[in-house]
């Protein structure tokens, strides 16, 4: 059993100024995101220019902050923010829905296409890679706020979070799971996957089918919010039910581009 400290939820101030952990790992996550890119677009020949890779991640800053806040208030607890409309824009405390950003990420991937005449599956394929060490980073900053806590467990690596609302029994730490998982694992089969031409939309569907798979798996260990608790079953949670049309939508979408995506002329090796 581990007791973890209580982690102060600053990471620096400046006067007045602070900067929460949880706001920063975002920040660290899109700028992975943007150097990845980067990266990514230097190793290609006449397909995307850094300038791109700068426009695109600018605006998914927006789409997924935006869409990401929306989903959890609705999704969540529609009735507390719709008596109190103004915590909406408290980020900073945390309740963001990975849902609701992949929502909003699609918004802006769909008009980033029509703006620069590409589909918008070209333009999934090209950023779902660039996601997942971002997600790993949500989680850490999941971790270090005491949220989102997992179900108590004997395991001799339960984590004892300092939290009134955890209690002082062992749990799962799944923020961690969910960062191994979603984040460098996916990371590491989408970048693989992706380091040579493929068929358009594979990409995409590889990322929705596992980021649905392992989301939905580690919903087991999680504990269920305890506004909605378990929705059906006894054993479903809102997280795994959401994980449903992901992975149903991602497989239709690697079957549809095995068959019918042709694949694209190498530019060069990633």
């Amino acid at each position: 059993m581990i007791v973890l400290p209580e982690f102060d939820t600053t990471a620096f101030s400046i006067g007045p100024l602070k900067a929460n952990w949880y706001g920063l790992m975002y920040m660290i996550g899109f700028a992975i995101a943007w150097m990845l890119g980067r990266y990514r677009a230097s190793k290609q020949t006449n397909t995307w220019t850094g300038e791109q890779v700068d426009d695109l991640i600018t605006w998914l800053v927006v789409g997924l902050v935006v869409g990401a806040r929306l989903g959890y208030c609705l999704i969540y607890e529609p009735a507390y923010f719709i008596a109190h409309p103004m915590d909406i824009l408290a980020v900073w405390k945390g309740g963001m829905s990975f849902h609701g950003g992949a929502a909003g990420v699609a918004v802006v991937a769909w008009r980033f296409a029509k703006a620069t005449k590409r589909t918008t599956l070209d333009v999934g394929d090209f950023l779902t890679p660039l996601a997942p060490l971002g997600l790993l980073c949500g989680r850490m900053g999941n971790f270090i706020n005491g949220e989102l806590w997992g179900r108590t467990t004997d395991m001799p690596w339960g984590m004892v979070f300092p939290s009134q609302r955890a209690g002082n029994l062992p749990r799962h730490p799944s923020q961690l799971y969910e960062g191994l998982l979603e984040g460098l694992a996916l990371f590491l089969i989408l970048w693989f996957w992706s380091s040579k031409p493929r068929q358009r939309g594979t990409t995409t569907g590889i990322f929705l089918m596992g980021y649905g798979f392992f989301r939905a798996f580690v919903e087991f260990f999680r504990q269920p919010d305890p506004q909605l608790g378990f929705i059906a079953f006894g054993w479903l949670t809102m997280g795994q039910l959401l994980c449903v049309p992901m992975i149903l939508a991602g497989l239709a979408l690697f079957v549809w581009g095995l068959k019918k995506g042709p694949i694209p002329p190498a530019a060069s090796k990633v």
